[in-house]
């Protein structure tokens, strides 16, 4: 079977954790078999899903993998930024037949949980890769 090829969005906010986030994932990726052959770094989560699309519209990429940390504020802002951004990075897994996997901790965290958290990337990678090599086993299956 050929190298799993990954896309990662990776939001910016918070980028002291992101940036461990974003490394421990590809150190993963390689473990795995599998290559990040794309990132697109984000402002914020909020933004992830528009950097998601484009990169699965060039159809280069077997599935991408949502980097991305939202921290508890004095508002329900967290709250917000990460139910949206998680509902669109699902919709447009469906929309587009590939696996989008959601390596965003939060919401209701501080900064130190944050930081307990970064091993949410080598998750996401983990599920992405498996997803991706199971459809494909599972479309050979059935033709």
């Amino acid at each position: 079977m050929e190298k799993v090829k990954l896309g990662m969005v990776v939001a910016e906010f918070n980028r002291d954790i992101t940036y461990m986030m974003e490394i421990l994932g590809k150190e993963h990726a390689e473990f795995l078999g599998a290559e990040v052959s794309e990132v697109i770094r984000v402002p914020g989560t909020f933004d992830i899903p528009i950097a998601v699309k484009k990169m699965l519209e060039k159809g280069k990429v077997d599935a991408v993998v949502a980097i991305g940390c939202v921290i508890e504020g004095e508002t329900e802002h967290d709250e917000i930024v990460a139910q949206h951004a998680a509902r669109k990075i699902m919709d447009l897994s469906l929309e587009y037949g590939k696996p989008v996997t959601l390596g965003i901790s939060g919401p209701g965290m501080g900064r130190i949980a944050a930081t307990e958290r970064v091993d949410y990337a080598k998750r996401a990678v983990e599920a992405a890769v498996k997803l991706v090599k199971r459809l494909k086993e599972y479309d050979a299956e059935r033709s």
